[in-house]
């Protein structure tokens, strides 16, 4: 069965290494719908977050492949229940919405958004959390026509109390394949 998965993948910063990880969601037909990428907490690594659905035995695969290329220092994937995870979105406002005087107020203070600026001719309000608080939000907004709307890629971290320092020597930490699953997986890889 197919359910959202977040994938993160710590990296060296390379030139080409985003088109080598991607392609290997292309070639195996995986829809990214989701992807930010950042620096770490370590100095000169680098971290994938990508968000696809799809079978766990499909993505047991993926992160194999990915774990291949060089730059590629360790690979994980969890299922939503395993990490804390938000996205934020801007929504960009014709000014004129402020004379709606309380009620935007509210939308605004009922979905823990904030004005981030007023301008002249717009506004621009900000919202975190899951696609779906910011999706509601965009609704919300729609009849009072939306100038610009933008939500980012997810940004994800375990919710285990490791260090990924801690996850370069103990590979048990995170949802990682087992040697025996590499072997099976490998016999598998077309």
């Amino acid at each position: 069965m197919k359910k959202e998965f977040t994938i993160s993948v710590f990296t060296e910063n390379h030139v080409g290494l985003l088109h080598r990880v991607t392609i290997i969601f292309t070639r195996r037909g995986i829809n990214i719908e989701s992807i930010t990428v950042s620096e770490s907490e370590l100095k000169g690594v680098h971290r994938f977050t990508i968000v696809v659905t799809e079978k766990e035995e499909q993505i047991k695969k993926v992160v194999l492949q990915i774990e291949k290329q060089i730059e590629v220092l360790r690979a994980f994937y969890y299922p939503n229940d395993k990490i804390v995870y938000q996205e934020i979105a801007l929504y960009k406002l014709p000014i004129h919405v402020l004379s709606n005087g309380i009620r935007m107020e509210e939308i605004i203070r009922d979905n823990n958004a904030r004005i981030l600026s007023v301008e002249q001719d717009f506004i621009v309000i900000e919202k975190t959390g899951h696609k779906d608080e910011t999706q509601a939000l965009f609704d919300l907004f729609e009849p009072h026509g939306i100038l610009e709307f933008v939500r980012s890629g997810r940004v994800a971290i375990s919710n285990s109390p490791q260090r990924f320092k801690d996850y370069l020597e103990v590979p048990e930490l995170g949802t990682r394949i087992t040697d025996e699953e590499v072997r099976e997986i490998a016999g598998n890889i077309n």
